[in-house]
């Protein structure tokens, strides 16, 4: 989703910038290239853990005349908010027989449902780095 995002500098110092919908997201960068990523990482870490997901995106022309938003300047950035969105989905997925009563019984010495064993299984996975 594209956000606007208000960037400032003061002489020689880096970049910051700061999203109005998302309270509490700032982040700077030494390089103007480098916002887009830093805010991603920014708005990641705000909503990491957190059950609510960021709201949708205002227009800029919200925030134009806002004194707070008058010394620099305004650019969009596609936040990927994927990579924050806590909400279930829904899956249909087939498994061995074998297999879904091992999970089982892995999840329920964990005290853990079916669904919460396997996305657990999942995290530890794709956290795991494959041989380069």
């Amino acid at each position: 989703m594209l956000y606007p995002v208000y960037v400032h500098q003061q002489e020689d110092s880096a970049f910051g910038a700061i999203v109005p919908d998302l309270p509490g997201v700032h982040s700077a960068a030494d390089q103007l290239e480098e916002l887009p990523a830093m805010i991603q990482e920014a708005v990641e870490l705000m909503y990491d853990g957190e059950e609510k997901t960021p709201p949708p995106a205002s227009a800029v022309t919200a925030y134009l005349a806002q004194p707070q938003y008058q010394d620099g300047f305004w650019m969009f950035v596609d936040v990927d908010l994927t990579k924050v969105n806590t909400r279930a989905v829904r899956l249909n997925i087939s498994l061995p027989e074998h297999l879904v009563g091992k999970i089982d019984k892995a999840a329920a010495a964990r005290r853990m449902s079916r669904s919460a064993f396997l996305a657990m299984a999942a995290e530890h996975e794709l956290s795991i780095k494959p041989n380069a």
